[in-house]
């Protein structure tokens, strides 16, 4: 930093550095100089001056030292000025300390505790359909990942089902694990035919209720209280397999402050061999029981909407903490104006300054 007395400290680039605590300080500058010019508009007729004649000198003037005189004296008139414009710069930088110049660099903080997402993923040969184009599966599978990568301090875990149910990932912050299990998964995984969406959300709140029962400690025990807890649960929603019902995992989950979404994934179609259908109830009754809300995904663009959706109905509260570092240089422009005005006090004393005005 440079000392108190460098001319850097009046640069145009270190005033935009500065935030005025007081501003208003600043507006007395040009009212000063307003004083200053009524001042000598209303005593420019009124100045005493002692007149000094020249004209009985006893040695002859010559026209070129008269005009050297002149010069003398011309140049002598501006000095007169020092004193008022010491003055006044001794004043301004007054004001300008009562502003109280600072540079304030601003630190921001930003805490979220994070939400707890399990992603419930059929992987039945219902889910090898092409009417999502690849494929169904292949479709939320990709959308699951970028849905992924848009999470910031959440626990993702993964859950996949057809006949039966399977925990594939715990809740974890390591997102490049998840999307490897996501970009894994496929409609061979599980050889038991059938959807059991019961058992998938039996399995998401088992995951949830030991993701808290793990944590021992009352610090964590807390955040844990408060930390979101949802299941997103894609499938075509025809529930023909399981232990366990589906409305009654649902129950379960509401019980356990977990709020369920559902995608219902593909469109009604029908091939040579079978009818392919898409089952909203089931979907939609879970969806009700969870407090969460059911979508309709019919193809990847819609799907892809589907998920921006949840993405912006959970988001974590972030507490956002800003830390301000204030430094004051007020005390640079008081230095300098005590300089200005002990030396409109010294040329006040010297024949720059009017006696006959005091």
């Amino acid at each position: 930093m440079a000392p108190w007395y460098s001319l850097h400290w009046f640069s145009p680039a270190q005033w935009e550095q500065f935030h005025f605590a007081h501003p208003l300080a600043l507006a007395g500058i040009p009212l000063v100089l307003l004083l200053f010019f009524l001042r000598y508009y209303l005593h420019r007729k009124a100045q005493q001056r002692l007149n000094i004649s020249v004209s009985q000198l006893n040695r002859p003037v010559t026209k070129g030292s008269l005009s050297r005189i002149q010069q003398a004296y011309s140049l002598l008139s501006w000095f007169r000025y020092l004193l008022p414009i010491s003055f006044f710069i001794g004043i301004s930088l007054v004001l300008v300390a009562l502003a109280r110049p600072q540079i304030v660099r601003e630190q921001r903080d930003e805490q979220s505790e994070g939400i707890d997402i399990m992603l419930a993923v059929d992987v039945s040969e219902s889910m090898n359909e092409t009417d999502l184009s690849p494929t169904r599966l292949a479709a939320a599978r990709r959308v699951a990942q970028a849905f992924v990568n848009g999470r910031k301090n959440d626990r993702i875990g993964l859950v996949v089902f057809a006949g039966e149910a399977f925990s594939v990932c715990p809740l974890t912050t390591d997102y490049d694990l998840v999307k490897q299990y996501l970009s894994d998964l496929n409609h061979q995984m599980i050889r038991t035919s059938g959807t059991a969406i019961g058992d998938a959300l039996a399995r998401c709140i088992n995951r949830m209720r030991d993701a808290t029962s793990v944590q021992n400690e009352p610090e964590a025990d807390s955040l844990n209280q408060i930390r979101s807890k949802i299941v997103i649960l894609l499938s075509d929603g025809d529930n023909t397999a399981g232990n366990l019902d589906p409305t009654t995992a649902a129950k379960l989950a509401k019980a356990f402050s977990i709020r369920l979404y559902t995608i219902a994934v593909g469109r009604p179609t029908s091939t040579s061999s079978a009818a392919v259908t898409v089952d909203e109830g089931i979907l939609k009754t879970i969806a009700n029981i969870g407090n969460g809300n059911f979508f309709r995904a019919t193809d990847a663009r819609s799907l892809h909407r589907v998920f921006s959706q949840i993405n912006r109905l959970e988001k974590s509260p972030v507490r956002v903490r800003v830390y301000e570092d204030i430094q004051d240089y007020y005390r640079v422009y008081l230095y300098w104006a005590i300089c200005f005005l002990l030396l409109s006090l010294f040329l006040k004393n010297t024949i720059f300054g009017n006696v006959l005005e005091d």
